[in-house]
């Protein structure tokens, strides 16, 4: 695949939210509503996790007259919820898709706190009426509580993104961050480098420095900043790197003070990976003049407020990770206790220049990356997983 299609390609491959169909059956607690989406029901509104519309609905069938569904499938969600524009709408659309393609109906759980991964996975295995054939749990955080709840529930299948859980009844899906990350930092490495301009931001001829902000500091975020730095330092051994983590994924302040700090000690670009806390990470950039890169969806598409200072987005496609765990339960042929590494050989993550910005970075910045992917891809260059090592 050249640079072009490696950066471009899934633009057009996100699905419009908007045009599905979701109904919502009950309310749980405080922390979230579960819904049945399917081929019937009402409007879904735009993905944003809204209200839930009616909490009292029997869902509808969900099926081609009394055939009923493929499978119904529980979506637990990381903390942030849907409408960040990123992680959890990633996942979103491999439901969305799954219930186009494959006849199945979906529930969603947006839990308010880390405390209530466990109780949402519950409701979904402990659920006689309808059954759940999957649990989907969208994020690391999610691991713990799995990890109890597949032993107490082993007839019910899960899967996880972002983690290993080792039961014979969980399948775990986990990506290649550091590789698409290494691209992204030899970019901005790059760019900071060089007089450029585009759209909104600028980079300063006076130095050469770029920012990352992390949400929750850990072994998964930690992949993204090792790939990032030494993308960094491939390219330029100079370039000074900032970086800070805000301690959540859903602080868009937090994350707008962390990168106006960067800005205003030299960076001219912020890499974020911090799930809806980057919002804050492109106001700033915007309100500095600056760059910014986004993560796991082309947020130049997503946050299209922000497309005039976003460069590029390094897409994890978590999307697939879904639809396929969910096609394995509906041809029955899914496997617990396996494990799947999606990087960059895989199509598993991709850098993905922005819609408005993309066309304006220059062709030798963009034929390096090429080269530099395929040497990630051949084993010629190993990109570290831990920050320390980068």
């Amino acid at each position: 695949m050249c640079d072009t299609e490696v950066f471009n390609a899934y633009r057009h491959r996100w699905w419009d939210m908007s045009q599905r169909r979701r109904t919502f059956i009950s309310s749980v607690g405080t922390a979230t509503a579960i819904g049945l989406a399917g081929c019937l029901g009402g409007d879904g509104g735009d993905g944003s996790g809204g209200d839930g519309g009616d909490t009292d609905s029997d869902g509808g069938d969900g099926g081609d007259g009394d055939s009923g569904p493929a499978a119904r499938i529980g979506m637990v969600y990381a903390t942030g919820g849907l409408g960040d524009g990123s992680f959890n709408d990633q996942a979103q659309t491999g439901a969305i898709r799954a219930a186009d393609e494959l006849n199945i109906e979906y529930g969603e759980s947006q839990p308010e706190a880390v405390q209530d991964f466990g109780s949402l996975q519950q409701q979904y295995a402990q659920s006689s009426n309808p059954d759940y054939d999957l649990v989907c749990c969208i994020g690391f955080l999610q691991a713990d509580a799995l990890t109890e709840n597949a032993e107490q529930y082993p007839e019910q299948n899960f899967m996880i993104v972002d983690s290993v859980v080792e039961a014979d009844n969980v399948g775990s899906y986990v990506f290649g961050e550091h590789q698409g990350s290494f691209l992204i930092g030899l970019m901005a490495a790059k760019l900071t480098s060089q007089d450029f301009s585009a759209g909104a931001g600028s980079t300063q001829s006076d130095s050469a420095s770029v920012g990352f902000v992390g949400g929750v500091e850990g072994d998964l975020i930690g992949r993204f900043e090792a790939g990032y730095k030494a993308g960094v330092k491939h390219a330029e051994e100079d370039v000074d790197i900032q970086t800070a983590y805000v301690g959540d994924f859903n602080d868009p302040s937090g994350g707008q003070e962390a990168a106006l700090s960067m800005y205003e000690s030299g960076a001219d670009i912020v890499y974020h990976a911090a799930g809806n806390t980057g919002t804050g990470v492109f106001r700033a950039a915007q309100e500095a003049g600056r760059f910014a890169v986004g993560v796991d969806r082309d947020q130049s598409v997503t946050k299209e407020n922000f497309s005039d200072v976003i460069l590029a987005s390094m897409v994890k496609r978590v999307d697939n990770a879904v639809y396929t765990s969910i096609e394995s339960v509906v041809n029955d042929n899914f496997e617990g206790g396996a494990v799947n590494t999606l990087g960059l050989e895989q199509n598993g993550v991709e850098a993905v220049y922005g819609q408005q910005l993309g066309s304006e970075i220059p062709q030798d910045v963009k034929d390096e990356i090429s080269e530099v992917r395929q040497s990630i891809i051949d084993g010629d260059i190993s990109v570290p997983t831990d920050p320390d090592n980068a």
